[in-house]
């Protein structure tokens, strides 16, 4: 039916033969006759490209931003992919606004490595890359990128910024994520949440033609991987607090610390100087951030974390506090002042008040005098065997008020302060000191050194009797129950609680009754209070802590200006604005908002410099 067996066979070899007749055929068609099938597959290229997530934004503690993501674009080129006929170069730096000498230098550094993927500009707009793409630039292309953007424009320092890694950061353990031409979070809470703000980058495969043109996804994108956007924190800054206190520390340099004395939140954190946060975003960031460094003020430089002040005249409650616990001082001690407190041939002076006093007034005067009595019956408390052995004993108690180490906050950059150590004087002295030697410290002066923020968490300690939460900028991470575990640990110190009471009390008549805060008073706040003036070269620093109501508080505060003068003079009414804005939600006292703004200190006069 089918034929022979010798007939199917020749049928057979013709089948084969035909069919490869058709396929040499066709190959010679493809690579003698139309050669184009060979340029095109040439001309077609497989590219990996990275996609980068967008960034989490940061909201203030009432859902307001603080800090946004908006879209723009780096461009690359590879320089392999150039046309060899060239392309309109005029047409190109138009639509990229760059200087034609910096696009020939960035084309240059991509001829050293022509496979490679070479940035030529970055914060491209959208309208921009458009325009790029309609241009059919052969070689160049476009990578999604954000940007940052302030709508309140405040906290400069205390945000941080987000800028090109560096290649010593490439080079450093840890940081196996990046790769040259990433951007990460540099200062402020952009560092130090950067691995939660970051998101993950996600992986494109793209076949692209001769013209640029995205042909399609390798593989239909099934080996592709989405980006993750990055997570969106709440902090616990209070935004419209934040810009109030900015403006009154305008013309000055300082810091202002704000605390919520029952969880350890940060309401305002400003670092006078500050910057506009806009100044570190896009193309003419660099050229900024060197002026910034440039100026002798250092806007860049968060004194409020970083600046190792001394204390001043509000160290005097540590002093009153240790006395109280270690049995040497009662309230009612009554000491005596005459313009000073005298030992040897040195006398540590004194404003006018009268005289004796008790505790409760000796807070509420700040009288020197009275504080030195306690310091040097503490050093010469015969319990302890020397003097050495007393000053560690007091070194302890300064610890546990925070001083002299870092409180473990989570903003970037966090400051130790200095408390002076037996060791230290040993060093100095050749171990021949005594407590005369020291007598500085009774009243926040000689070595003694504080952060404004270990200054604020001070007057929450004492607005708590005696214990504190660690200061911290985040209260939410989206997608979390909580934040980390330290934040919500009470830190007690070596003072038991009904010890604060006199000096509570002590701070309350200050600004309430007679004393030193009286421009703190608000109606109904019950606002307690201590002043200080730090020594200085030039007219002294002006410092202030305070805290609100004096039962259940809802703020404690520091602020702290360089050679502001007395603490009454500057750093009181800023405190003072600062609580009667967050208290009652308003500003009662215009003429004295008026009269902080015009307080302009001429710091050229003395030299400043950053610490």
């Amino acid at each position: 039916m089918y034929g022979t067996p010798n007939t199917r066979y020749r049928i057979l070899r013709f089948l084969v033969l035909g069919i490869g007749l058709v396929i040499v055929g066709r190959l010679f068609f493809m690579q003698i006759v139309a050669s184009d099938y060979d340029q095109r597959a040439t001309r077609n290229m497989l590219r990996t490209e990275v996609e980068y997530p967008m960034r989490g934004e940061v909201l203030d503690r009432n859902g307001e931003y603080l800090v946004k993501s908006r879209v723009c674009y780096d461009v690359l080129v590879v320089h392999r992919e150039l046309p060899k006929e060239g392309f309109d170069t005029t047409r190109l730096i138009t639509i990229l606004d760059m200087p034609r000498e910096k696009f020939e230098q960035r084309l240059k550094e991509a001829a050293r490595h022509p496979r490679a993927s070479t940035l030529v500009i970055g914060y491209l707009s959208q309208d921009s890359k458009l325009l790029l793409d309609e241009g059919g630039f052969s070689g160049f292309h476009t990578r999604f990128r954000t940007a940052r953007e302030y709508p309140r424009k405040i906290g400069g320092n205390l945000l941080g910024y987000v800028s090109e890694i560096s290649s010593d950061q490439l080079n450093r353990k840890g940081y196996e994520y990046y790769s040259v031409g990433d951007y990460i979070g540099t200062q402020g809470i952009e560092s130090a949440y950067e691995t939660l703000l970051r998101g993950e980058k996600g992986v494109n495969y793209r076949i692209y033609d001769s013209h640029n043109a995205v042909q399609g996804a390798y593989n239909d994108g099934a080996d592709d991987i989405l980006p993750v956007k990055g997570l969106q924190l709440t902090s616990t800054i209070d935004a419209r607090l934040q810009e109030f206190a900015e403006t009154l520390m305008e013309g000055k340099i300082g810091a202002v610390v704000a605390i919520e004395p029952a969880t350890g939140e940060v309401l305002v954190m400003v670092s006078s100087p500050t910057y506009n946060p806009d100044l570190m975003v896009g193309r003419e960031r660099r050229a900024n951030y060197n002026k910034m460094l440039n100026d002798p003020q250092h806007p860049e430089f968060n004194r409020a974390v970083k600046s190792k002040y001394p204390p001043g005249s509000t160290f005097k409650l540590v002093q009153g506090l240790i006395g109280l616990q270690e049995g040497i001082l009662r309230a009612s001690d009554r000491h005596p002042c005459h313009n000073g407190f005298a030992y040897g041939s040195r006398v540590m002076g004194c404003h006018p008040h009268s005289s004796p006093l008790d505790l409760r007034e000796a807070v509420a005067q700040s009288c020197n005098a009275y504080f030195c009595y306690v310091f040097k019956d503490m050093l010469t408390n015969s319990k302890y065997s020397s003097i050495k052995e007393s000053f560690r004993v007091w070194n302890e108690y300064v610890y546990s008020f925070g001083f002299g180490r870092k409180l473990g906050t989570d903003l970037y950059g966090e400051g130790a302060g200095y408390v002076p150590t037996p060791e230290f004087y040993d060093r100095g002295y050749n171990g021949r000191w005594n407590w005369g030697t020291v007598m500085s410290c009774a009243i926040g002066q000689g070595e003694m050194g504080c952060t404004p923020l270990q200054m604020a968490n001070l007057a929450a300690i004492v607005a708590n009797r005696g214990y504190y939460y660690i200061p911290h900028l985040i209260k939410h991470i989206e997608g979390r129950d909580s934040i980390d575990a330290r934040f919500y640990e009470r830190h007690y110190t070596l003072v038991d609680s009904v010890n604060f009471v006199p000096i509570i009390e002590g701070m309350w008549r200050s600004v309430n009754v007679s004393g030193t805060s009286r421009k703190a008073y608000l109606e109904g706040y019950d606002v307690c209070g201590k002043t200080g003036t730090a020594e200085n070269s030039g007219p002294d620093n002006s410092t202030f802590l305070s805290f609100a109501p004096k039962d259940n508080p809802k703020i404690a505060i520091s602020v702290y200006v360089e050679h502001g003068g007395f603490g009454s003079a500057v750093a009181v009414p800023i405190a003072s604005l600062i609580e009667e804005l967050y208290l009652t939600d308003t500003i009662k006292r215009p003429q004295l908002v008026e009269e902080v703004l015009n307080t302009k200190i001429n710091y050229a006069a003395y030299g400043e410099k950053k610490e």
